[in-house]
This record gives C-alpha cells, sequence and structure tokens, in this order.
C-alpha cells in the first residue's frame, strides 16, 4: 500500500506526465488536493440551456451524421444528444476520433458553450467523456469534473485519482480521533475519497464539512500556540498612579466615555496590569474614539514611570496625532516646562522630515527618558532610536506595517511591551478570529456623543446639472463657515505620475473607463476658475509634495486659511478637521467599499452634519450597486462585510503572502460557528500539548501553515 507522498508516476503511468508538467502534481496527496470544479448527476434535463452559457449534461446519442465541407476540408460530425425529451447538437467540425465513438445508443457526459444555429441548440465542438469507457465500479455516484489539464482527459483522471485512493491505506489526520468524534467528522481519507467520487449530494456535503472543520482547526491551532508562546513573555506591569497624568486627564475630559469605550478602558488597563504583555486589537468604526482609549493607556506607561510610542503609517497622520494628543492633554503634554503640569510629560515627534538639529534633540530627549510620549513613523524604526523604558507600543492601522517592522520597535524595550493596534476600518468577526486569532479583540460599536451624522448621495457624473449643483453645495458649504474635501483617484496625467492611492486601499476597475480618472492637478485648474467657487481659496495636497508642504497645507485648512482642499486619498485616515462638512469624491467607482467609508468620516467631526457627494460616469450594475451600498448605511460593519464579499476572502487574509490562499472550503463570513468550535478544540489541544508532540499530524499541518512565504498574516499584531 502507498501513501501520499507515493510516486505518482510509479501509480498512474503516462497520466502522471502530463500531471506534472500542467500542474506540478507529482504525488498522491498533491493529486488528491487537486479536487473536482464541479459533480454531474446521471440524468440531465436540456430543456433549460441559454445561448453562451457553459454547461455540463449528460444523455444518449440519438443520431449521428458526417458530411463533407464545402469551404474547407474533411467532414464534419453532427451528434444529436437526447435526455430522452429534449434534444441538443454536439457539432464537430473534425470528425477524426469522434465518429468511432459517438455511435447511436451509446451515453456521454459532454461540455461545453451553448450556441444557436438556425434556432437549433448547439455545442459546438464539446468535450465529452463516454460512460461505457468507464466501468461500472469505476463510476462515482456523482461524476466529478476536474479543472482542464492539457493532453489528458478528465475520464483519466478519474481513474487516476481512483488508483490513488485503491492504494492508500491511510492517511495522516491532523484532526484527533476525539475531536472528530466529538463534532461527528469523518476520517480524511474518507473526506477526500467522498470529495472526488461522492456517492450523493448528502456525501459530498458531509466530506466538505469536514474538511472546513480541518481548515479552521489548523489555522486556529497556530493561533493558538502564538498566543501561548506570548502569554508566556515576561512583561512588566504598569499601572496608574492615582493623582497622576491619567487622573487628571480623565478629570478635565469635556465628554463622558460611552459604555463601550469605559469596558475596552478597562479591559487595556488589566491588560497592563498583568505580568505577561498585552497583544490587544482595538478596532472601531469612523469616529468611535479609539485616540481618547489609546492616550489613556500611553498615560498609563507614563504614570508607571515608562514611555509609550505611536507608530503612524504616513507624516501626515503623525502630525495629526501630535495635535490632537497635545491639544487634549494641554499643559499635561509640557511636563517639565514652564506651564506645565507637574503630573505631565513630553510628547516628541518623530519623522524621516526633521532637520539634523531637531532629530539630535527628539533623540535624547526619548534616549533619557524625557519624553514619555513619542510619536512617529518608520523613522522610529531606526537603529539610531533608542528609548529608556519603552512599555507600551500602539501601532496605527496596522496593515500598513509588515511583521518585520512591528519586531524592530519592539526589540527596542527591555522587556516585552505591550502592544495595542487600532484600526479604523471595521474587520467582521470571523475575520478578526482568524487574521488577528491571536490577539484580544475589543470593537467599539458606538459613536460618541456630539458627532454629526454624515448624509451620504450619489451624484450621476453624465448630468452635468448635478454636477453644477454639486459644486454650488460645495460654494454654500463653505459660505456656511465650513470647509470641502474634493478628492480624486489619482494626481495627474503628467509624465512619471502614477496614480495615488493610499496604502491599503483597493481601486477597483470592473468597469471600462470613458476618460482618464479625475486628477488632482486637474480638478484643481477647472474649480480654481469655477464661476460658483469664486472667491473661494483652494489648496492642494498630494503624496508628491515634501512633509513640510503637507504640514503647511493641513494647518492651513484646519485653521480656516483654506476653504476647498483637493486632495488624493492621502487624507483617508485620521486627518481631523472639524469645520470640514462637505466631501466630493470624483470617480468615486475607483475606490472600494471600505475605502470610501474611510474618506467619508473626514467630514461631520464638528457640531455641522457631514454630506458626502459620490461622483461616478459608471452604469446601473455591480459597480454602481457598491456606491449606492455606501451611501445607504453609515454602519462600517456591515459595509466591512460587503466588502468581503466582493472580494477574495484570500485578499483580505493577504493571500499573496500568507496563508489565506489555502482556504479552499471554509468561508471566513458564512462559517462562524465552525470557527468557534475549531478555536475551542484548538485551545484546548494546545493548552495540553503546547508542542504538539502528541499530536504529529497536527504539528506537520500547522508547520505547512507556518511556512515563511504563509506565516506573515498570521502575525499582523
Amino acid at each position: 500500500m502507498a501513501g501520499p507522498n507515493a510516486r505518482l508516476d510509479l501509480l498512474v503511468g503516462a497520466a502522471a506526465g502530463a500531471l506534472a508538467k500542467a500542474r506540478g502534481i507529482r504525488t498522491a496527496g498533491e493529486l488528491l488536493d487537486f479536487f473536482p470544479s464541479r459533480y454531474v448527476g446521471y440524468d440531465s434535463d436540456l430543456s433549460d440551456l441559454h445561448d453562451g452559457d457553459f454547461v455540463v449534461v449528460m444523455g444518449e446519442v440519438k443520431s449521428a451524421s458526417t458530411r463533407f465541407m464545402r469551404n474547407r476540408k474533411g467532414k464534419m460530425l453532427v451528434a444529436t444528444l437526447t435526455d430522452g425529451r429534449h434534444e441538443v447538437e454536439m457539432t464537430f467540425f473534425d470528425a477524426r476520433g469522434h465518429e468511432a465513438k459517438l455511435r447511436p445508443g451509446v451515453k456521454v457526459i459532454a461540455g461545453g458553450q451553448v450556441g444557436f444555429f438556425r434556432e437549433t441548440c448547439q455545442l459546438a465542438h464539446p468535450g465529452y467523456t463516454v460512460l461505457s469507457d468507464l466501468a461500472e465500479a469505476e463510476r462515482p455516484g456523482l461524476f466529478p469534473l476536474y479543472p482542464a489539464v492539457p493532453r489528458l482527459h478528465n475520464w483519466n483522471l478519474v481513474r487516476a485519482v481512483k488508483i490513488v485512493l485503491d492504494a492508500l491505506d491511510e492517511m495522516p489526520d491532523p484532526i484527533p480521533a476525539d475531536v472528530r468524534a466529538r463534532r461527528g467528522l469523518m476520517p480524511r481519507l474518507e473526506a477526500y475519497a467522498a470529495l472526488h467520487r461522492p456517492d450523493s449530494r448528502t456525501h459530498l456535503e458531509a466530506a466538505r464539512s469536514r474538511m472546513r472543520y480541518e481548515e479552521a482547526f489548523v489555522l486556529q491551532t497556530v493561533l493558538a500556540q502564538h498566543r501561548a508562546e506570548r502569554e508566556r513573555e515576561a512583561a512588566k506591569p504598569r499601572v496608574a498612579v492615582d493623582g497622576a497624568a491619567l487622573t487628571v486627564f480623565d478629570a478635565r475630559l469635556p465628554f463622558t466615555l460611552t459604555d463601550g469605550q469605559r469596558a475596552v478602558a478597562a479591559e487595556i488597563a488589566a491588560d497592563l496590569a498583568a505580568a505577561h504583555p498585552m497583544y490587544r486589537l482595538l478596532q472601531g468604526d469612523v469616529g468611535s474614539g479609539k485616540t481618547v482609549l489609546a492616550l489613556r493607556a500611553m498615560l498609563t506607561a507614563v504614570d508607571a514611570g515608562a514611555q509609550a510610542a505611536l507608530l503612524a503609517p504616513t507624516e501626515v497622520l503623525a502630525g495629526q496625532h501630535l495635535r490632537t494628543i497635545t491639544a487634549l492633554l494641554g499643559d499635561l503634554a509640557d511636563g517639565g516646562r514652564l506651564g506645565g503640569h507637574e503630573a505631565g510629560t513630553t510628547v516628541r515627534l518623530l519623522t524621516g522630515s526633521l532637520t539634523q538639529a531637531q532629530r539630535r534633540a527628539v533623540l535624547l530627549d526619548i534616549a533619557s527618558g524625557e519624553a514619555g510620549i513619542v510619536i512617529g513613523t518608520h523613522a522610529l524604526l531606526e537603529d539610531r532610536v533608542s528609548f529608556a523604558d519603552l512599555a507600551l507600543v500602539v501601532i496605527d492601522e496596522q496593515h500598513r506595517f509588515g511583521v518585520e517592522q512591528r519586531d524592530v520597535l519592539r526589540a527596542k524595550a527591555a522587556t516585552a511591551p505591550h502592544v495595542l493596534v487600532m484600526t479604523a476600518t471595521p474587520i467582521p468577526r470571523t475575520v478578526a478570529m482568524t487574521a488577528f486569532g491571536d490577539l484580544d479583540v475589543s470593537t467599539l460599536t458606538e459613536k460618541p456623543a456630539g458627532r454629526s451624522p454624515v448624509a451620504t448621495y450619489v451624484v450621476d457624473d453624465s448630468r452635468p446639472t448635478w454636477v453644477e449643483r454639486t459644486w454650488q453645495r460645495v460654494a454654500e458649504e463653505c459660505g456656511r463657515g465650513g470647509a470641502a474635501y474634493v478628492v480624486c483617484p489619482r494626481i495627474g496625467e503628467e509624465a512619471g505620475m502614477e496614480e495615488e492611492v493610499a496604502p491599503g486601499g483597493d481601486v477597483l476597475f470592473d468597469v471600462a473607463p470613458v476618460r482618464p480618472p479625475a486628477g488632482v492637478l486637474e480638478t484643481y485648474a477647472d474649480l480654481t476658475a469655477h464661476p460658483a467657487l469664486a472667491g473661494l481659496r483652494i489648496g492642494l495636497m498630494h503624496g508628491r509634495l515634501s512633509a513640510e508642504e503637507k504640514d503647511t497645507v493641513m494647518a492651513d485648512f484646519a485653521a480656516g486659511d483654506i476653504d476647498v482642499l483637493v486632495s488624493t486619498s492621502v487624507i483617508e485616515v485620521g486627518v481631523d478637521v472639524a469645520r470640514a462638512s462637505i466631501m466630493v469624491i470624483r470617480d468615486a467607482d475607483r475606490f472600494g467599499v471600505s475605502q470610501l467609508h474611510q474618506l467619508r468620516g473626514r467630514v461631520g467631526r464638528g457640531v455641522d452634519p457631514g454630506v458626502c457627494l459620490l461622483m461616478t460616469a459608471a452604469a446601473p450594475g455591480p459597480t454602481r450597486d457598491r456606491l449606492d451600498a455606501v451611501a445607504a448605511t453609515a454602519d462600517g460593519f456591515v459595509l466591512a462585510r460587503l466588502d468581503l464579499e466582493q472580494r477574495r476572502e484570500g485578499d483580505i487574509l493577504g493571500a499573496r503572502q500568507s496563508g489565506g490562499g489555502r482556504l479552499r472550503f471554509l468561508s471566513l463570513l458564512d462559517h462562524e460557528e465552525i470557527i468557534d468550535k475549531a478555536r475551542a478544540d484548538a485551545r484546548d489541544i494546545v493548552a495540553g500539548d503546547p508542542d504538539l508532540d502528541d499530536h504529529p499530524a497536527l504539528r506537520h499541518a500547522t508547520q505547512e501553515w507556518l511556512a515563511p512565504d504563509q506565516a506573515q498574516f498570521l502575525d499582523k499584531g
């Protein structure tokens, strides 16, 4: 008997060459992992065939005839296939090789594209299998149809799989027998047999259920091991001191924390007080109040006599965090200075655009411990940056950073620091359980009191009156003291200027553009000359500006010296200008659902309600439906689910660098109960056997998941 690693050429002969060349399949196990794409029964209904559809049908050859063609050499063959009630013609423009097979009374499985010629339904040159070529014992209950393998007929592939299955007496099973029994799962070899040779649809679904559970279980085991390993790390407990900075800060807050914020704050405080490092994901919709909670955590570190670092993906966002945090802290941000609060600390910003003298001063304050809170970009990761006692790392918009970058910052602490990961891109629960399964997840669902709603409308760019009214509305908002963003998907059409989308954005080109996408430079020129906007001060923001220029533009916009800011999506995350009340997004169909939601979160952050206008030339269809969905709801979690439904789940998990592409049976949206059960089982196994010494098949499966090109998404924290 053979095992999964047996050489395929020793089992199936000539078929092995075609499989190796076309699909890289060289072992028995690799062949069994090559699953059918469809299954058909042995009875077909030929009454419901539609022009252009690709179909697989089964029937009996009623008649077959050949004739010479007028305009080309050779003979064509027309075979009429019937299910006993309806008929379809199989047409071959080269009869050679088919005449002897397609004789009246022969039963075949045929697949091809439906067409009509003189009102007769046809399959032009279809692929087919003669059932008599397969012995009765070789026929599975449902006939499997595999992805195409050049130079290998489907029925030969069916035979090859049967040979391999018959040769295997066992297959290592990563799911322990007691777990299988408890969850009612079939053994792995039986599942593979059912996937390739199902007796019935019920049998097939049972096999798929088993494989879904296996994927969830192996992945959750990897995450449970990560979690257990981190819980074994030692960290210094960091506890706030009564009467120190956090107490003063809380007493001064001009608003009351929501119930959700208070609950998450308690979770974070408990984590910081523990003797092992916190690894927590804090997610919340736009405007849910994550920054305040992160600042409270940083003040806890300061009160404990240590330091906190906030890592932001861009200088614009780092600068925004500095302004927000210093404004919230007031004199608490001036510790040790004249006029500063005695319980305060020093807040410092470290970015790549600082002068050498500024950088030296900041580095000195960080190394000495003078700077209790340090905000920065990738510049924080440089070797020259040395902390006196780094207790807490806050990572904003984690998906913008790689694992190695995160670990560089963690390594700057003498003992493992606590880590708080923030994201404003809502993540459906099942995705969070998988992509961030080794982190504790806190979710803010409430909006703080005082946040204004944002009304969103879709504007048809092909209607001049609608476009004109859009710019009039911008002028009206600015005339009332508000400010406007006009967002474009690219900078401009000059040579060398490529499309700019915020990192992590998901531009979707699913419609053929009728013109180049709107650019910032062209839009700026158009709006400065537009009569409706006469007298308004219009500014420019895009990624090709220097950091100093960006800071100046944002400062002018926030101060009211710019009325309309024409920008790329560089303002997508974190930018907070309370007077901004309207946003126009040009060619909104060029942005993904989540990105649109993040962008519109930049308005309505003050007392005035916000307006977001999604301009598009997209015709009715999936693209327009996507924009209508954004306009219909302000719930980022609903939109996140829609985003995931419309995109490959592997992309969400980072399949190009990760194991997301290994999820062939498990749907992160549809199989929440399976993921919950697998998570519980995995944690039980790891709790009793951390290194999986007693579970070698499971250990091998986790090692496959942890191959270098598979592991990155598992370590988002």
